[in-house]
């Protein structure tokens, strides 16, 4: 495979992995190519990386397809390379980049290194282990190189004790050493499941293990799929947002209403036109934060959803004079009480599967939560109402009227809906009815909630 072909392939990669790359920075990144050492591996990562990686949350990603594309063992960068399952007649870039022969007892070995050891050294060992206890019998067509199989038959996690012995108990030192070692133990694992990816993409072809390996970036998260490990990652791009999304609406209505006629300005005005007052003129309105008020739909179908909402929740509590959140199956219930300032996500999500009446067992009902949220009188002139749920009702009655009434009495009223626009209206899915009182956004991911933020202006 050539240079050139490597290239477009990486770059349509990481498109197609959810990295936003333009023809311009594929291009900016082919010229950088001409300015450095194609031998030096870490020099064309660092290229690559200054001209494509554009958030420091795309650099995982993007790390993970340059080790397929680009792998240690890959020679002759500038076209003499081999295809993947080939094997390089060249000399390697690097020797010790390649593994030698495994140690006899590779525990001893892998705590040698755990006290200490540069990344070339963590790699060739990572590569022996793989090459010794990473490969299981699979049937044809199938995977058979697995991680598992070479940490449990080194595990690294039952040598900590052993590194720690003869430093002083429950002290800065000891856990400055535990911090080392569970750094070490990560890289190894790391090393060790970039090699198998890297065999399996000779085994297989990188298109198809980039597809299966690469997850995509934490804005392009699908909030039906995420878990709580990526609940924190989440947090720190949903609070930018939600400052947004208090400062568009501020000025949304800023824009839209003008204060009341100044009397006294207009009569002076009106001298210039023989006492007609052709421009009256207004007095400017009184800022102020909007008030807030959730819709959220929690059952099963959209629970991962609803992990998202409390993480939104969190973080206009703090744009917002009033933020009031209410969750609904078939029965409404106000979960704001959850929301408690620098409180933990984890439980309050646990208290509100526990403790909120909303039957959560029971069928969504979208007609009925509307009627019972219409009747506690949450909803008033200075309110943004924002409902979140993928509008299916279980063939119930939709109870048009009544959220009809809900979005004439707020100031704004916006409906996010985490599905795919293209199952709109499949099944249950009274999407297009509701969508045409409440306008609704397909809202998958941060970047759509972003955009949709973009919009209100």
């Amino acid at each position: 495979m050539s240079l050139v072909d490597r290239h477009v392939g990486f770059v349509h990669a990481l498109r197609e992995a959810g990295l936003p790359v333009s023809l311009a920075e594929g291009l900016d990144a082919a010229r950088a190519l001409r300015v450095i050492d194609l031998t030096e591996r870490e020099s064309l990562r660092a290229a690559y990386a200054a001209t494509l990686v554009k958030k420091p949350a795309y650099r995982p990603g993007f790390d993970m397809l340059f080790d397929l594309w680009f792998p240690s063992s890959t020679t002759g960068l500038s076209g003499t390379a081999g295809s993947p399952g080939e094997h390089p007649a060249d000399p390697p870039d690097d020797p010790r980049e390649h593994p030698a022969d495994p140690p006899d007892d590779p525990r001893e070995r892998l705590a040698e290194l755990l006290h200490g050891s540069t990344d070339a050294e963590m790699r060739q060992f990572a590569r022996a282990m793989v090459d010794r206890f990473g490969r299981q019998p699979a049937a044809e067509g199938r995977q058979n190189w697995f991680s598992y199989s070479v940490m449990r038959a080194l595990s690294p996690e039952t040598l900590i004790a052993r590194l720690l012995r003869g430093v002083p108990r429950g002290g800065l030192e000891e856990r400055t050493a535990r911090q080392r070692i569970t750094t070490d133990i990560r890289r190894f694992e790391e090393a060790v499941a970039a090699d198998v990816r890297r065999r399996i993409a000779e085994d297989s072809g990188i298109e198809r293990i980039a597809r299966s390996a690469v997850r995509p970036p934490v804005d392009q998260l699908d909030f039906l799929r995420i878990t709580r490990a990526d609940l924190a990652r989440l947090r720190r791009e949903v609070y930018p947002l939600a400052r947004r999304l208090a400062t568009r609406l501020t000025i949304k209505h800023r824009h839209g209403r003008r204060g009341r006629l100044d009397f006294r300005r207009t009569v002076r005005a009106s001298l210039s036109t023989g006492g007609v007052p052709v421009e009256p003129r207004f007095r400017p309105p009184r800022p102020h934060k909007p008030e807030l008020v959730i819709l959220c739909d929690t059952s099963d179908s959209v629970s991962s959803f609803a992990h998202f909402t409390l993480l939104l929740t969190y973080a206009l509590r703090e744009q917002f004079t009033k933020v009031r959140a209410f969750g609904f199956v078939d029965t409404v219930d106000e979960i704001t009480r959850f929301f408690t300032p620098g409180g933990d996500v984890g439980e309050a999500l646990t208290r509100l599967a526990t403790e909120a009446h909303m039957s959560r067992f029971g069928r969504t009902n979208y007609g009925r939560a509307f009627e019972e949220f219409a009747e506690k009188d949450a909803v008033g002139p200075r309110t943004s109402l924002l409902i979140l749920g993928d509008a299916r009702s279980n063939y119930q009655p939709p109870a048009l009227d009544t959220l009809r009434r809900l979005a004439k009495g707020a100031r704004h009223a916006y409906w996010l809906n985490p599905e795919p626009r293209r199952q709109w209206d499949s099944g249950d899915s009274l999407a297009t009815a509701y969508g045409s009182i409440v306008p609704m956004r397909e809202c998958r991911n941060v970047t759509q909630l972003a955009e949709f933020i973009e919009r209100l202006a």
